[in-house]
């Protein structure tokens, strides 16, 4: 929402605590595009892993934020085609 960036990374931040205890989730991201555009890119070894995750604390914490941080969040859920990442 305008005028809630600094808060909504501040929030991003915080949920990486969450996401720590996750033991399902490969790899996470809080990312910011540009002055008030955030997203978060995360990676999982199954769907149902990710589907862990969205259920789980970030995706509650999510539910509630939406409306006062940001508007509804868009999900979308992807396939790696090619990669390169370290051994």
């Amino acid at each position: 929402m305008p005028g809630k960036e600094t808060e909504l990374a501040d929030f991003l931040g915080q949920a990486r605590s969450i996401v720590m205890e996750e033991p399902g989730t490969i790899a996470w991201f809080a990312i910011q595009f540009g002055p008030s555009t955030f997203g978060v890119y995360d990676v999982f070894p199954d769907d149902e892993a990710r589907d862990a995750h969205l259920a789980g604390g970030v995706g509650q914490a999510l539910g509630s934020n939406t409306g006062v941080l940001f508007s509804e969040p868009v999900i979308e859920k992807i396939d790696i085609l090619a990669d390169k990442i370290p051994a």
